[in-house]
């Protein structure tokens, strides 16, 4: 019979959707853990634990037991400085966040991605997004759960030029594309959660937006 989530594992809670995911799982009444590894502290709370370092030396620090893991990691070409830095943690991190979350007894891995993830694109960005799933699909997960957002919008701690410009545009574009909030994509994630089924599934934007109403 399958079991509401109780220990959680969540990447990345520092930002946009993290922070949003991070207080949902704090306020639900059956969670009773949420392990949240990061670069630096988060606001304390009784059922946090938030070990604090960096991520590569963070991994092994980590104990279970854990339900579900949830990834939030992701960075951009500006700000990780380099195409090489940038698939170091949208890639390379995010696989070794979800090997460590099934060693910890994982069997539910939810996952951003992003829009037109393609591991054959000519796109850089689309084709690292692609390489990562094409990698956690590889992990054999008994169930996996990838989500794939258009732009995403919300108030950022540093605010991105390239998206407060594309921000009102992209809510004028229908379906898939339309520009999806991150609190929205918060909400998706964790209806997402509570779905009980076996293999891979890919939530395309469209989908998160009604999951997130």
């Amino acid at each position: 019979m399958y079991l509401t989530p109780q220990h959680v594992l969540l990447a990345g809670a520092t930002g946009l959707t993290g922070e949003h995911l991070l207080d949902r799982l704090l306020n639900e009444p059956t969670i009773t853990r949420v392990l949240a590894p990061s670069r630096r502290p988060l606001a304390e709370h009784p059922h946090l634990e938030n070990p604090v370092g960096e991520p590569a030396e963070l991994l092994q620090r980590l104990e279970g037991p854990v339900d579900i893991a949830f990834c939030c990691l992701g960075t951009t070409i500006k700000k990780a400085g380099s195409e090489q830095a940038f698939r170091a943690v949208d890639l390379d991190l995010v696989v070794a966040f979800a090997k460590r979350a099934r060693e910890l007894g994982a069997r539910h891995l939810i996952v951003i991605s992003a829009l037109n993830a393609d591991a054959k694109s000519s796109i850089f960005y689309n084709r690292v997004k692609g390489e990562m799933e094409a990698a956690l699909k590889a992990q054999d997960w008994p169930q996996l759960t990838i989500c794939r957002p258009s732009l995403l919008l919300g108030d950022r701690v540093e605010p991105r030029l390239a998206e407060q410009l594309a921000g009102p545009l992209s809510k004028l574009i229908p379906g898939k594309y339309h520009g999806i909030e991150a609190c929205q994509l918060a909400r998706a994630m964790w209806r997402l959660a509570l779905e009980e089924q076996d293999g891979v599934r890919v939530v395309e934007s469209d989908e998160l937006r009604r999951l997130g109403k």
